[in-house]
């Protein structure tokens, strides 16, 4: 079996169940993903890619933050996507968003939703569940448009906090397969070197949470 193949197989199996919930529990300590959708910056006509939608939740508040977006989401798992279709078209946003299966290392955006580009692009506590992180990010720079941008929310190096709760929350978070991404800076800050991009990091909450804007130039 393939690495993206079982890749996508594990995420199904841990959110068979835990998708019904999963909003209701995460809106506790997923800190900056309102922050992050605000400085989307998303005009009319503004094209918005979300790498590793779930459920669907950033979506159905960018599109209402957003209105004269267009928005497009992908994920790797199956399970979340239904429950993501059902809960924007239970919002009444079903029309607004379109969703597709593709892994968020490797897709085609052309065949997936007929674009080559988005002047936007999103992840939101994704990376830290994607084993082949740098290549998420790489990919996500291969389908920006010139004078797009890259948004990144996830958890930071907690650099600030007791090293007790560090500690702790680490070995809670890695019981669900996710692992902070210590040097997310330096790999941001080389793709900007390369590319000629701007990078605006932020660390939130005293380090629990990192906020990242690059974005290309024209």
């Amino acid at each position: 079996m393939a690495v993206t193949e079982t890749h996508a197989a594990l995420m199904d199996d841990v959110y068979r169940w835990q998708r019904h919930v999963y909003d209701l529990t995460r809106k506790y300590y997923l800190l900056g993903r309102d922050r992050m959708i605000d400085r989307l910056d998303a005009g009319p006509g503004t094209t918005v890619l979300e790498l590793g939608c779930g459920t669907g939740r950033n979506l159905a508040l960018a599109t209402r933050r957003h209105r004269q977006a267009q928005l497009f989401g992908l994920d790797i798992s199956a399970q979340m996507l239904e429950t993501a279709q059902a809960s924007l078209t239970r919002a009444g946003l079903g029309d607004k968003v379109r969703l597709a299966e593709a892994d968020a290392t490797d897709f085609d955006p052309q065949a997936l939703f007929g674009r080559a580009a988005f002047d936007r692009v999103y992840i939101s506590y994704s990376l830290s569940m994607i084993p082949d992180w740098k290549r998420c990010v790489s990919q996500a720079m291969r389908v920006l448009a010139p004078g797009g941008s890259l948004h990144i929310v996830d958890f930071g190096r907690q650099e600030r906090l007791p090293g007790w709760f560090r500690a702790a929350l680490r070995a809670w978070l890695a019981r669900f397969h996710v692992a902070p991404r210590d040097d997310l800076r330096e790999v941001l800050e080389s793709i900007s070197r390369q590319t000629g991009a701007s990078l605006e990091y932020e660390s939130l909450f005293r380090g629990y949470a990192v906020h990242a804007i690059v974005g290309l130039p024209r």
